[in-house]
C-alpha cells in the first residue's frame, strides 16, 4: 500500500504582484519542452501577467514560510446564451521539493471553493494525454470523462521565415 501523502502547513492565498516572478520561474522549470512540449509552447511571462491582470482572484499560490510551494491559475468561462458558466483550471504547478505533501490538492480545494462562490457549474481541465501523473491527480479530484484530442503543429521552412526588422 502506498504511503499517505504528508500534509504540511501552507498558506493558500491569492497571488500578489511579488509572486509573479517566482511563479514564472517555477513554471519554466516544470513545463519543459522535453517533458511537456504542448505546455511548454504556451507557458510564458505574458500568460502569467495577463491571467493575473484579468482574474487575480483565481490566481492562487501555496506559500510555505515565505517560499513558493506551488500555484494554480484558473479562469471562469461565460458562454453566450448559456445559463452555465465553466471554471477552467489553466495551470497547476508544484515545486518538486514539496511533492507528496498535498500542495496540489490544497490548491485545488481552494479553487473549487472559489469557483462555487462564482456560480460555476462545471470545472474543466486539460493536460497532455501522456501526463499520467496529472491524469491520476485529476481523477482523484473527481474529474471524469477524459477525452484525448489531437494537437497539430506546422513549422515554417527556414528559408521562408522572415525576421522582424530585416529586409530581403
Amino acid at each position: 500500500m502506498a504511503a499517505k501523502p504528508e500534509k504540511i502547513e501552507l498558506d493558500i492565498r491569492t497571488a500578489e504582484i511579488d509572486d509573479l516572478a517566482p511563479v514564472y520561474h517555477l513554471g519554466n522549470r516544470l513545463f519543459t519542452s522535453h517533458e511537456y512540449s504542448n505546455l511548454y509552447r504556451t507557458w510564458n511571462e505574458y500568460e502569467i501577467t495577463s491571467q493575473f491582470n484579468q482574474e487575480p482572484d483565481n490566481f492562487l499560490v501555496a506559500d510555505y514560510d515565505g517560499q513558493l510551494a506551488g500555484f494554480l491559475i484558473g479562469s471562469v468561462i461565460e458562454k453566450p446564451r448559456s445559463a452555465w458558466s465553466y471554471g477552467h483550471l489553466v495551470w497547476l504547478g508544484v515545486e518538486p521539493d514539496f511533492a507528496r505533501k498535498r500542495v496540489a490538492s490544497r490548491l485545488f480545494e481552494r479553487f473549487k471553493e472559489l469557483m462555487a462562490e462564482q456560480g460555476v457549474r462545471m470545472l474543466l481541465v486539460d493536460t497532455q494525454a501522456d501526463n499520467d501523473e496529472a491524469l491520476s491527480f485529476f481523477k482523484r479530484q473527481g474529474f471524469t470523462n477524459p477525452v484525448e484530442h489531437v494537437y497539430l503543429t506546422y513549422t515554417f521552412p527556414r528559408k521562408r521565415q522572415r525576421r522582424i526588422g530585416k529586409r530581403k
